[in-house]
């Protein structure tokens, strides 16, 4: 389980068992979680987080979009 970043208390991870689907982010803090293709940055599912913390969420993982999916292509083996 990568975990990719901690940005204010946000955890920015994937798991191993994601292979074979698009690369995506899970972020999660508390309980609240929120999953993102890293591609297009769509909200594929969202758990207790609200407009305005996605958008933040959103621009974080903008930010670091490329460098992410070469991790993800180099953990995965792509």
């Amino acid at each position: 389980m990568p975990t990719l970043l901690i940005w204010h208390g946000y955890k920015f991870r994937f798991y191993a068992l994601d292979v074979g689907e698009p690369p995506h982010v899970h972020i999660v803090k508390d309980s609240k979680s929120l999953k993102v293709w890293l591609r297009s940055l769509e909200v594929v599912q969202n758990k207790g987080y609200s407009d305005q913390e996605i958008g933040r969420l959103l621009k974080v993982a903008a930010e670091h979009r490329d460098e992410w999916l070469g991790v993800w292509h180099d953990f995965f083996g792509l």
